[in-house]
């Protein structure tokens, strides 16, 4: 429907364009390293009040074509490079440029000194990066090497501190699973939003199963890309939005570049990571090893992971290089259980669980290719699969507060995860006049898996044992089994377009043509037994079940720059989230989902201004709308012997409206606004999210009006970092208010009226408080960082789990001292 509009808009804009086109002439420069004057490849070159960008080549030459004469300031950015600016007289008969730029690692040295340019507060996507397109979109970056944080522990509260409105839950202290949400989505290994490693999949099943197992270590990330709902058109249909890990690449100018962390801290933790790169002609590599363990901040919680990255690469010509990477990580963790309030009210500490473990098998591929068809046009083509394996086993009944013991069967679940895909992604520049332009980009996406899953009851005693048994005798032995394939299939085809109207306004339309299906072909098995625990009969149910659907979603995004530094924004897109085969058929003593669930549907919208103000403030402040049709989630009931469970269904449907705001200042700036950039730093930031949800439509009358859950009403982040000379510093404060843990908002805690102090997997999560502190310091090849979480020794939570690695109140750690010493050379 919108091909006529968009044929209108291109029509007229040609028409006016003619006259002005004949003004234009092309801009040529060359961008060389200052400390080498080696040229600098793939820097990008941007004219400022335009939508003009050129890409460096191999001998660092680059040409902007349709340039209007006259003064222009041009913008360089490269990787490993400060950024840089400068003013050029654009004539008919200018000659080649000059440009030279600074590394990173030299200028960081400076700006400890006097740099007038050090920059500070989050970073943002570009409108167009590669091939891909955030105009009009929320969008967050987060540059680890400009923290002051625990990286070690892929510590989420430290690295993810600067992006309002993330809800994150803790569980284990070597942050081997990321588990964020935001608005209003389960944060469960951050399954609303689709995570990437390198712009491809890295969860265990994009469409049927998108839980994240695998997190990368945080010392290995380039950058942490978040783009909210809105991204959905682009990279599937969740409704978080993106989440997309780039990870360090290949040094362009060294043969060998060896770097070298290590990690000591409390409860026996250690992590050692270690990676190298370099270039030698036309070949590049990169690649890391990371060994981490840790003993636990509870008892029976020890862990110890193993992670391996290898990058390669070959640059065939200045206009064509691909790319293969692999990625492999397993961990063996050891779960010390939940914990009923009562217990959690009397020692957050302890755990009444010895044998429960979880193992993590996970392996990447991918292959990539690149070619740059002209200088406006880009084609990327992307393969990757997975072959991984995940095992639970150990003792899970809803009762937390029931002893274990080493004579009796566990339950083990277990699950082999097989998938492929393909991506081509398209992108063009076009220019119609020196003040109508755009740029189109269209992509394919291409997804089978083929997983299985298996649960059963597993060995007795207390060792990492991860094999079947039959079932045996006793009231608390394993009562169901299943084996299950998921076979999925997905295709899709998507297509954005920027449409600039002058230099400071555009429109981003955007389509998504989908088509899912699913398939669950298996049995369960129950079994039952009499008042001593026998069994007395054992009953198998085959089931098949396939669904197949196909539909579009649309979006609309619009951008408004009065000024260069200073945007306003919106956009609304549709949202989509298929159901989960984890939500089809795992059996969990203390959750019963309906067979007969449906997809989730829905929109998101977001009204921002974000901007930069002189050298001392930068912002970024928006309302947002997310809403739920269908929307998934739990309610705390009673079966007919009045024994507590969950109960998984459509809900109903559900809105969140909230405000989220971030600022950050130079403090220093602000107090001496005349005076020159010394040995001192010091910036504040601050973030707040503010959020109204509730359900609005139920079958379950219980339900309407009743906030909805993982939703605190108030999410505050708060810190200032500071520095002298080579030592820097940071302090972060973290607050959420209560939230609820399921759609009726039951309560249950030691305080309320008649809690059942055996069941933990239903109630209120209390608002919670913390405070962390960095340090580092840094000196040529040498730096020293330490760190401290949780400095106020808070006893809080953040969930209440279900299943593993519960069920009931998962503690979150105590305070707790980390030390890093890392070489470069």
């Amino acid at each position: 429907m919108k091909s006529p509009v968009y044929s209108a808009v291109l029509a007229v804009s040609v028409l006016s364009g003619f006259s002005a086109i004949a003004q234009q002439v092309s801009l040529q420069g060359r961008v060389r390293e200052a400390s080498t004057n080696a040229p600098v490849v793939g820097c990008e070159v941007y004219v400022r009040g335009s939508r003009l960008i050129a890409r460096t080549d191999s001998a660092g030459l680059f040409t902007l074509t349709k340039v209007a004469p006259g003064r222009q300031q041009l913008q360089l950015s490269s990787i490993g490079h400060e950024p840089f600016k400068a003013i050029v007289e654009v004539t008919a008969e200018s000659s080649v440029q000059e440009f030279t730029l600074t590394r990173r690692e030299r200028q960081l040295q400076e700006v400890v000194v006097a740099a007038p340019q050090s920059r500070f507060g989050p970073q943002r996507l570009r409108e167009v990066e590669g091939t891909a397109i955030f105009a009009a979109k929320k969008t967050e970056v987060i540059v680890p090497d400009n923290l002051v944080a625990n990286l070690a522990t892929n510590n989420a509260r430290q690295v993810y501190s600067r992006v309002a409105g993330l809800n994150i839950w803790e569980s284990d202290q070597g942050g081997l699973q990321l588990s964020i949400g935001g608005r209003g989505l389960d944060p469960n290994r951050t399954s609303n939003f689709n995570v990437r490693q390198n712009n491809y999949d890295i969860s265990a099943d994009a469409l049927g199963y998108p839980e994240s197992y695998y997190t990368p270590p945080i010392e290995a990330v380039k950058r942490i890309q978040l783009v909210r709902g809105a991204a959905s058109l682009q990279y599937g249909t969740q409704f978080g939005g993106l989440l997309n890990f780039e990870l360090r690449t290949p040094e362009p100018d060294k043969t060998v570049a060896v770097v070298s962390r290590q990690t000591a801290g409390s409860f026996g933790f250690f992590n050692s990571f270690n990676s190298v790169s370099g270039t030698v002609k036309k070949l590049s590599y990169y690649a890391f090893a990371q060994y981490k363990r840790g003993d636990g901040w509870r008892p029976n919680s020890g862990f110890a992971s193993k992670t391996a990255y290898a990058d390669l690469r070959y640059q065939f010509t200045e206009n064509f290089k691909i790319g293969a990477q692999f990625t492999h990580m397993d961990y063996l963790a050891q779960q010390p259980g939940g914990l009923s309030d009562r217990q959690f009210a009397d020692n957050p500490r302890q755990s009444n669980r010895a044998r429960n473990w979880f193992a993590v098998d996970w392996n990447l591929f991918n292959l990539s290719a690149d070619w740059k068809l002209s200088p406006r046009s880009n084609l990327n083509l992307t393969t990757f699969g997975l072959l991984a394996s995940r095992d639970a086993l150990g003792f899970r009944t809803n009762f937390v507060e029931r002893p274990d013991a080493d004579t009796q069967q566990r339950e083990l679940i277990t699950g082999d995860f097989r998938n492929a895909g393909a991506e081509a992604r398209f992108l063009t520049r076009y220019g119609l006049s020196n003040t109508r332009s755009g740029v189109l980009l269209v992509g394919t996406r291409l997804y089978r898996g083929d997983n299985h899953s298996l649960q059963g009851a597993g060995p007795a005693g207390r060792r990492a044992e991860f094999r079947f048994e039959e079932p045996g005798a006793g009231l608390n032995a394993p009562s169901a089994s299943s084996d299950y394939r998921f076979p999925n299939y997905n295709a899709a085809a998507f297509a954005e377009n920027i449409f600039y109207f002058g230099e400071r306004f555009s429109l981003t339309p955007g389509l998504r043509l989908e088509y899912i299906r699913t398939r669950a072909d298996g049995s369960y098995q129950t079994v039952s037994r009499d008042l001593a625990g026998n069994i007395t009969a054992v009953q198998t149910t085959a089931e098949q079940r396939t669904s197949t659907r196909s539909f579009v979603i649309g979006g609309l995004g619009a951008s408004y720059k009065p000024v260069e530094q200073r945007e306003f924004y919106a956009n609304a897109t549709q949202n989509y989230r298929s159901i989960t085969f984890g939500d089809m058929q795992i059996v969990n003593n203390s959750l019963v989902i309906n067979p007969n669930l449906q997809d989730e549907r829905g929109y998101s919208a977001d009204l921002g201004l974000r901007g930069e103000q002189g050298q001392w403030l930068t912002y970024d402040v928006s309302l947002f709308a997310l809403a739920y049709n269908n929307r998934i989630g739990e309610i705390g009931t009673y079966d007919r012997f009045d024994r507590p469970f969950r109960y998984r269904d459509n809900i109903g449907r559900a809105l969140i409206l909230g405000v989220e705001s971030y600022a950050e200042a130079d403090v220093l700036q602000v107090l001496r606004p005349s005076a020159e950039p010394g040995r001192w730093r010091w910036s504040a930031f601050g973030n707040v999210s503010l959020i109204r949800s509730r359900y609005t439509q139920s079958k379950n009358q219980e339900v309407v009006g009743k906030q909805v859950e993982f939703v605190p009403n108030v999410n505050l982040k708060a810190g200032m970092q500071s520095g002298f000379g080579p030592l820097k510093a940071s302090v972060q404060f973290t607050y959420l208010s209560d939230q609820f843990s399921e759609a009726t908002n039951a309560p249950n805690s030691p305080n309320d009226a008649r809690p059942d102090p055996s069941l933990a997997v239903i109630g209120r999560i209390p608002a919670y408080q913390i405070l962390d502190a960095s340090v580092s310091w840094e000196r040529r090849w040498l730096k020293l960082e330490g760190s401290v979480n949780n400095l106020a020794n808070t006893r809080y939570f953040t969930r209440r789990a279900t299943g593993y690695p519960g069920p009931g109140i998962l503690p979150s750690d105590g305070r707790s001292f980390f030390v890093t010493a890392a070489v470069k050379w």
